[in-house]
């Protein structure tokens, strides 16, 4: 079972390189998410880019007026005085979550990939909140099981791919099939 919240949230390309390079360490937002300390957040990277490039986890959730969020992370924010501004204009509170524990995957999951999933897959224009059980977030953990996996030599992995053709416990999970971490990493590139 995956542990904890998790949320999947939609990036600029250059925002999500800062965060990955550590030059954003918060995420900034005009309206609240309502995230809990410890949430991890998958980083989908909207197109032309379409696919999730890593994650990180919310070490803390801030609500404070623009001039005071710039004050505390006008230097870790990846944005100009400017742009900044200009984003937060109109509002009289912001939201920043702070960053911790980034990860980039060596092996992106592409929007070709997250399409497969039975519920469908559209990135979120803010945010999605993804279910302990649901199918998009067990893909998303299997990818990256499936990458560590193939990191160190292990042949023997699970990919979502629908497939209800399978024997033995592996029927308990229908949704699951045996692949070899090779297999699966060349079919994943190519999408």
């Amino acid at each position: 079972m995956i542990e904890g919240e998790h949320i999947l949230i939609s990036l600029e390309s250059r925002h999500a390189e800062n965060i990955f390079a550590g030059k954003k360490q918060v995420e900034l937002r005009r309206r609240s998410m309502n995230v809990a300390i410890g949430t991890t957040i998958w980083i989908y990277v909207k197109l032309p880019v379409g696919s999730v490039m890593g994650r990180a986890r919310v070490s803390a959730v801030h609500s404070l007026a623009p001039s005071t969020l710039w004050r505390r992370f006008a230097a870790i924010s990846g944005l100009t005085h400017k742009e900044f501004f200009d984003y937060f204009a109109g509002i009289s509170k912001g939201f920043a979550l702070s960053l911790e524990d980034t990860e980039r995957f060596r092996q992106s999951i592409s929007l070709q990939t997250l399409r497969r999933v039975p519920s469908g897959f559209q990135p979120p224009q803010f945010f999605m909140r993804l279910g302990a059980g649901g199918d998009l977030l067990k893909v998303l953990a299997e990818s990256q099981s499936v990458c560590a996996a193939s990191a160190g030599g292990v042949d023997d992995v699970h990919e979502f791919r629908g497939n209800n053709n399978l024997s033995g416990d592996e029927k308990k999970s229908p949704r699951l099939e045996r692949r070899s971490a090779s297999n699966l990493l060349r079919d994943a590139h190519h999408d």
